[in-house]
């Protein structure tokens, strides 16, 4: 049963996971994927190598497999109600005055730290769901 155990540090795991995946895709340091892609693509001189290409084929992995699961399990009802609870936390500290709008930066950190719970929260939602409601999920498969 030790398998099927599911705690707090079972979902920093998958958030951890979620956040390097995220990060790396795309932050505004100027050091991640998507400007590795734009200096190799559009820089002075075509500059596509093999550590690029399989960066690019380990994030496509990644991403796919976060998104599967966070669709499969959250459902469109579900990632529409998770997206307005951290839109509506955004504003209330927005409103706060603890973020300003005028920092185009923290902002879009914020919003990658979300993107990333949002997604470790979809990898972790049948577990999460079934310590609440006793319910576990099965998926059908078709032979």
């Amino acid at each position: 049963m030790a398998t099927n155990c599911f705690t707090l540090s079972s979902f920093v795991v998958r958030l951890v996971f979620a956040l390097v995946l995220v990060y790396a895709s795309y932050n505004p340091s100027g050091y991640s994927l998507f400007h590795w892609a734009e200096k190799a693509l559009f820089g002075e001189a075509l500059l596509v190598t093999p550590p690029f290409a399989m960066a690019i084929v380990i994030l496509l992995i990644g991403w796919t497999v976060y998104i599967r699961a966070t669709v499969r399990s959250l459902g469109t009802l579900g990632l529409f109600l998770v997206a307005a609870f951290f839109g509506v936390i955004i504003w209330w500290l927005i409103d706060l005055g603890w973020i300003g709008v005028d920092s185009l930066s923290v902002i879009t950190y914020i919003l990658l730290f979300l993107l990333a719970t949002i997604l470790a929260t979809g990898m972790s939602w049948s577990h999460i769901r079934r310590k609440m409601s006793g319910q576990i999920d099965v998926d059908e498969v078709d032979e």
